[in-house]
C-alpha cells in the first residue's frame, strides 16, 4: 500500500473519529427538516420563550429532563401523584420548548438532536413502567416501552447510525403519550375513574401512532 492511500485512510479515520467525539451526525449544511420552524415553534417563540433569556440554551432543558427522571420516578413510586404530575408536566413541556428554542434561535446542536429523543423516551418509559403497568395494565406499559425501543433501533439502523429528529407523526405520538400520562396522574390523584378511562383511551391511541411511526412514516 503506497503512502497516499495510507494518508487517505488516516484522514477518513480522523474525520469519523471527530464526528463520534463531537456527536456530529450531520454534515454541513444540515438537512432542511432539522431546522424547519413549525407553527408550534412560532407559538412558543411568541409566548413562553419571550420569558426565557438567550443565555439559556436548548441543551440545558434536555439535561433538566434527564435530571428530573429519577425525581419523577421517586414521586410516582411513593404514590405522590400530585407532585409527580406537576414535575412530569414541566419535564414534558421542556421537550417542546427545547426544540422550539433550538429552531427559532438557531441553536441546533448535534448533541441535542441525539439526546433530546433519548430523554423523551426515558421519561415516558419510566412512567409507563411505574404507573401505566399498575393503574391500567402491564401489557399496555410493555407495549409502549417496546415500541419506543423499536423506534430508536429502527431509526438508527435505517439511517445508518444517524438518529433523526421526530417528524410530525412522531410529535403527535409524544403529545398523546404526555397528555395520556398527565390525565392518568390526575385521575389517580383525585381517584376519579372517568379521567383514568379517558387517559387509557389516549394512551392506546398513542400506541397506534407509534406503530404508524414504525411502519409507515419512518419517524421517531
Amino acid at each position: 500500500m503506497n503512502e497516499s492511500k495510507i494518508k487517505k485512510i488516516e484522514n477518513k479515520v480522523t474525520v469519523r473519529l471527530n464526528k463520534v467525539l463531537t456527536l456530529s451526525i450531520f454534515d454541513e449544511p444540515r438537512p432542511k427538516y432539522v431546522s424547519k420552524i413549525t407553527l408550534t415553534d412560532k407559538f412558543f417563540a411568541a409566548t413562553i420563550l419571550k420569558l426565557v433569556p438567550f443565555g439559556v440554551r436548548p441543551n440545558f432543558l434536555t439535561v433538566f429532563r434527564f435530571v428530573s427522571i429519577p425525581f419523577v420516578a421517586f414521586l410516582l413510586v411513593t404514590g405522590d401523584y400530585v407532585n409527580g404530575f406537576w414535575l412530569f408536566t414541566v419535564a414534558a413541556l421542556s421537550d417542546a420548548l427545547d426544540g422550539a428554542m433550538a429552531r427559532t434561535r438557531n441553536q441546533i446542536t448535534d448533541w441535542g438532536i441525539v439526546f433530546d429523543p433519548v430523554a423523551d423516551k426515558l421519561l415516558v418509559g419510566i412512567v409507563a413502567l411505574i404507573v401505566i403497568s399498575k393503574a391500567i395494565n402491564p401489557i399496555l406499559a410493555g407495549t409502549i416501552i417496546v415500541l419506543e425501543i423499536a423506534l430508536v433501533i429502527s431509526a438508527y439502523w435505517r439511517f445508518r447510525g444517524k438518529l433523526i429528529p421526530a417528524k410530525i407523526v412522531g410529535k403527535l405520538k409524544m403529545i398523546l403519550q404526555c397528555v395520556g400520562i398527565s390525565l392518568l396522574l390526575i385521575g389517580l390523584a383525585v381517584n376519579y375513574p372517568l379521567i383514568i378511562s379517558a387517559a387509557t383511551i389516549i394512551l392506546y391511541a398513542s400506541v397506534i401512532f407509534s406503530v404508524l411511526c414504525l411502519t409507515v412514516y419512518k419517524s421517531i
